[in-house]
C-alpha cells in the first residue's frame, strides 16, 4: 500500500477517533453508575493518580523534544509513544472516576474562581482539539514523512504540553474541595 493510500486510511481513523472519543467522554461523564443503581464503590483515589499521569505527560514530552534535538529519533519515537500511552491512561482513569464518584464543585471565591474556571475550560476545550493532532503528528511520522511531521508537531507539542500542564494545575486547585 502506498503512502498516500495509507495516510488516507489513517486519516479516516484519525477523523473518526477525534469525534468518538470526545463524545464516548461527554457521554459517560453524566452516567453515574451509584445513581444507576449499581454497587459500585466510588475511585476517589484516582484523582492525584491521573493529575500525576498529566505531570509525567508533561514531563515525557519535554523529554521527547530534547531527544529530537540531540538527534535521537528512537528515544524520541518511544517518549511519544509512551506520552500518548500515558493521555490514554489518564482518559481512562477520569472517566472510571467520574461514573463513580460525583462531581466536585470548586469551592474558590473571587479572583481566583475566574482563574480556576479560565484554566478549566482552555485545558476542557484544548484537549478536544489536541486529538487530531497527537494523532496526525504520530502517523506522519510512522509513515516517514518527517518535514510534514515537523511541521505540525510545531503546533502538536505546545498544545498538548498545556493540556498536560493545565491538568495538575486544575487538579492542584480544586483538590482542596474533595470530599
Amino acid at each position: 500500500m502506498s503512502n498516500l493510500a495509507q495516510e488516507r486510511k489513517y486519516k479516516k481513523i484519525i477523523t473518526a477517533l477525534s469525534i468518538i472519543i470526545p463524545l464516548a467522554v461527554a457521554a459517560l461523564f453524566g452516567v453515574n453508575l451509584k445513581k444507576l443503581g449499581f454497587n459500585v464503590e466510588p475511585l476517589t483515589f484516582l484523582p492525584p493518580i491521573y493529575a500525576s499521569v498529566n505531570g509525567l505527560t508533561a514531563l515525557v514530552l519535554v523529554a521527547a523534544v530534547i531527544a529530537i534535538k540531540k538527534g535521537n529519533r528512537k528515544l524520541h519515537e518511544q517518549l511519544n509513544t509512551f506520552a500518548i500511552f500515558c493521555s490514554l491512561a489518564f482518559l481512562l482513569m477520569y472517566i472510571a472516576y467520574h461514573m463513580t464518584s460525583d462531581s466536585t464543585k470548586f469551592g474558590g471565591e473571587g479572583v481566583i474562581r475566574y482563574v480556576y474556571y479560565f484554566i478549566l475550560i482552555t485545558h476542557i476545550i484544548l484537549s478536544v482539539v489536541v486529538i487530531p493532532f497527537v494523532l496526525t503528528t504520530y502517523m506522519r511520522a510512522k509513515l516517514g514523512d518527517f518535514p510534514n511531521h515537523k511541521k505540525i508537531a510545531k503546533k502538536t507539542f505546545p498544545l498538548w504540553l498545556y493540556v498536560a500542564v493545565t491538568g495538575v494545575v486544575v487538579y492542584i486547585m480544586i483538590s482542596p474541595y474533595y470530599v
